[in-house]
């Protein structure tokens, strides 16, 4: 078992499940104590006992990171009985889908709320303390389709475009400080957000494989493994980037 992050404190937004859980065990095997933050509570407090039954460390945390004021309590809270916060995923997200004349305001203004306000509210809430601490990494969940629009996806796709310009711009503001920000863009990964959407278009798994020239859609741990190099010292000189993970897939 390799413990690149032993004694370090991570949270992990959207940790229940999918690729957040990926990550949150991906971290916790490597010795982080993770934050499984999630609105699904039951589901978060689950996985933690997953992991605690596996002698890994975890906490399960029910916050609304679209809202600023649940952002710094958790902060706040984490500082207190920690004392640090290393590591930052921010994975959550959701995926109105639609062009433009098909979604309704609450659909583009909740994209924006979880998809890249979250980022907004606790990335300032936590890089005081790791700019006191000394450094810190911070991971954003960006996607395939933020850099090349899938069609009929025009909330996601955009608010995922955001999430790659915020943390570009993250990076260049706050590498001085040794914090170290670049974002994952997955391409299709078999997730539950996933399976809905294959279910609402009437595709298969298997057609979906079909698409990718590597011969199948991703899966969360893939992810996870990148996430978590991208969160290590081996990944000390990476900051800024935007790393697909596609199997050589066009968007869909």
């Amino acid at each position: 078992m390799q413990s690149r992050f032993e004694g370090k404190v991570a949270i992990v937004t959207g940790g229940a499940g999918g690729i957040g859980a990926a990550i949150c065990e991906q971290l916790a095997t490597e010795g982080a104590i993770v934050i499984v933050c999630d609105l699904d509570i039951a589901s978060a407090n689950m996985l933690v006992k997953q992991l605690l039954d596996k002698g890994l460390k975890a906490e399960a945390s029910e916050t609304d990171i679209a809202n600023k004021q649940a952002c710094q309590s958790l902060v706040a809270d984490i500082i207190n009985r920690h004392g640090n916060i290393d590591l930052l995923a921010n994975n959550a997200g959701i995926n109105r889908r639609g062009d433009l004349l098909s979604l309704e305001d609450s659909d583009w203004l909740m994209s924006f709320d979880v998809n890249i306000h979250s980022m907004f509210y606790l990335c300032q809430a936590v890089l005081p303390h790791m700019i006191k601490a000394g450094g810190g990494a911070i991971v954003n969940t960006a996607s395939q389709w933020g850099l090349h629009p899938a069609p009929s996806h025009i909330a996601y796709n955009v608010t995922k475009a955001a999430v790659a310009a915020f943390t570009q711009n993250l990076a260049r503001d706050y590498a001085p400080k040794k914090i170290r920000v670049n974002a994952v863009c997955p391409g299709e990964i078999h997730t539950p957000m996933l399976e809905h959407g294959v279910i609402r278009s009437g595709r298969t798994i298997a057609d979906l494989d079909a698409m990718v020239p590597y011969g199948r859609i991703g899966k969360p741990n893939e992810v996870a493994a990148l996430v978590a190099f991208l969160m290590s010292d081996e990944a000390a000189f990476m900051c800024g980037s935007l790393v697909e993970i596609t199997g050589a897939q066009a968007v869909a």
